[in-house]
């Protein structure tokens, strides 16, 4: 969305401050809040939906079904945004994860702004729920992809928590466990950027020695938590990486 509204993003450095009506005229103003930074309503998400819209129902009649990081790609390769470009395409990294083809795993898409209007066009019959492939689909597809890439070991750099986390880090004991494949190597390392404190029944916070008694690391896996805000530390982290 950065790609196309990036002028339109509204940063507020006081958000602990806002009363609930200052919030309600964020909201009649289109300005969708996470944390500090608003959203543009309709400079990003409905800039998108009739381009969005158009792909999914093409791929309903032509009988195809894909990824929702798949339609996104389509969108973004298929040039019907250039208009709306507000940054250079070098700094876009959606659009260079669909130039790559990169694999992109989005559990809990239905949960998504994206996922909400899909669901709409469902409600309206507009279009058929299963053109949109499902949780489990993504699922069968990093089992497929883990099992063609992990010879060699692959490891698991965690920001955050929450779905985006665990569902993917499950793969291992999946495949291990539920498939009985026992040669389906652990995850080589893990390491995870969090704020989140440990506390009864917290996955964002349990420490990693809690996830080898859930098979998905060994006993030996290199394991690290850097408690600290991510968006500080992740950029140091890729720009030593990077030598930059």
């Amino acid at each position: 969305m950065n790609l196309v509204a990036h002028s339109h993003y509204k940063r507020v450095p006081n958000y602990r401050d806002l009363t609930p009506k200052e919030e309600w005229d964020l909201l009649e103003k289109g300005l969708n809040r996470v944390t500090d930074t608003c959203i543009p309503e309709e400079e990003a998400f409905r800039r998108l939906q009739e381009h969005i819209f158009a792909i999914w129902k093409d791929a309903e009649e032509k009988g195809e079904r894909y990824l929702p990081h798949e339609f996104m790609y389509k969108m973004l390769l298929s040039g019907v945004l250039e208009e709306h470009y507000e940054i250079d395409l070098k700094d876009s990294w959606m659009y260079a994860a669909a130039e790559k083809n990169l694999p992109i795993v989005c559990p809990g898409w239905e949960d998504s702004t994206m996922g909400n209007i899909f669901a709409s066009y469902v409600v309206k019959g507009e279009l058929t729920a299963s053109t949109m492939k499902s949780g489990i689909e993504y699922m069968t597809f990093l089992a497929d992809w883990y099992t063609e890439n992990s010879e060699n070991g692959i490891g698991f750099f965690q920001i955050g928590g929450g779905i985006a986390g665990d569902f993917p880090i499950c793969v291992v004991p999946m495949l291990y466990q539920d498939l009985e494949r026992t040669d389906t190597p652990f995850w080589s390392y893990f390491c995870q950027i969090s704020d989140s404190t440990t506390s009864y029944g917290s996955y964002s916070g349990a420490v990693p020695n809690e996830k080898i008694t859930w098979g998905k690391l060994d006993i030996n896996t290199p394991k690290y938590i850097i408690e600290s805000d991510a968006t500080i530390v992740a950029p140091l982290i890729f720009a030593y990486l990077l030598n930059l």
